[in-house]
């Protein structure tokens, strides 16, 4: 069968249309072999979304902005969301402007619940929300900087006013006075200092020799130190601790009554008997002193000795 030369014809502007049209969609975004999901946002403000858009989940690219609409009633924008990726929209999802760098343009967030189980059908619409960017964070942060700024600069204004007020003519001669005076005064330092130098210049064997005797006298401290160290005062201290001990000992042993010592002086009969020894023997030398024949007798050409007569009790004299 041949075709005829209409057949061609319209066969060939049937194609063209059909060409035409897939290339306006294509060039909108759209493909007409793809049945992707559409899904709807309303937003008080889109902060400069446009058409064609990018729709992101976590940074991937699934999707683009298809239309923005604004409805003549409420001033709300629609925009419808073309989704070029299969991928299952949970229906608590929102969709979120945000501006991806300083220099790109608006674009549309996903933000996926994925422990959610119920998806969201086509054509839903989903919660719309809006992120700052870059540019209003930092607008927002200047805004506080730019006042206290202005605050400052209101500040400066008026402290430069009340300068130029108090810097009037005699006072101005005045600084100029004082300035003045402190030039002369550090001319002054200028050359005690340069006194100073030559002093040490001078003065600088000496110096050499001072610091070289007290180096000597900080080793002379050093060896006596040594030789303290040496000397076992450690040892020393503990035998006159072990010494002090054994004296405690001592005492301790007096006071319990325990040993000769401690007897006599814890004995009350002991004591008593130590007082009338020493009575009698007073008594003794009394006696002795007063009658030496009783107990000495010299007896040249035999004479007898006399009886001993027990003498009488002699008073003893406390001293």
């Amino acid at each position: 069968m041949k075709l005829t030369r209409e057949i061609k014809a319209a066969i060939l502007v049937i194609g063209s249309v059909l060409l035409f049209i897939w290339g306006y969609s294509f060039l909108k975004g759209r493909n007409l072999f793809n049945t992707s999901h559409t899904y709807y946002v309303v937003y008080d403000n889109v902060e400069g979304l446009a058409p064609s858009a990018a729709v992101t989940i976590n940074g991937l690219h699934v999707g683009k902005v298809n239309t923005i609409t604004l409805e003549p009633k409420s001033g709300k924008l629609l925009v419808e969301i073309l989704m070029t990726t299969d991928v299952d929209i949970p229906t608590n999802t929102t969709a979120s402007i945000y501006e991806p760098s300083l220099i790109g343009a608006k674009a549309i967030a996903l933000n996926l619940d994925f422990n959610s189980t119920e998806y969201a059908q086509d054509g839903a619409y989903l919660e719309g929300t809006v992120k700052l960017g870059l540019t209003d964070n930092i607008g927002s942060l200047l805004s506080p900087l730019q006042a206290k700024v202005d605050s400052v600069l209101s500040s400066l204004n008026t402290t430069l006013s009340s300068v130029n007020t108090i810097l009037d003519a005699k006072t101005q001669q005045e600084l100029k006075g004082t300035i003045a005076s402190l030039n002369t005064t550090m001319h002054n330092f200028t050359s005690i200092s340069k006194n100073v130098d030559q002093l040490l210049v001078e003065n600088k064997s000496k110096l050499s020799s001072a610091v070289t005797n007290l180096d000597q006298t900080t080793k002379s401290f050093a060896n006596i130190a040594s030789d303290l160290e040496k000397a076992e005062l450690d040892k020393l201290v503990n035998e006159l601790q072990s010494t002090l001990t054994k004296v405690n000992g001592l005492l301790a042993d007096i006071e319990q009554g325990n040993g000769t010592v401690g007897k006599i002086f814890k004995d009350p009969e002991m004591y008593d008997n130590l007082t009338k020894a020493s009575n009698e023997l007073n008594l003794l030398l009394q006696d002795v002193r007063l009658n030496p024949t009783r107990y000495i007798n010299i007896s040249v050409f035999g004479k007898k000795n006399k009886p001993y007569v027990v003498p009488e009790t002699i008073e003893v004299v406390e001293q």
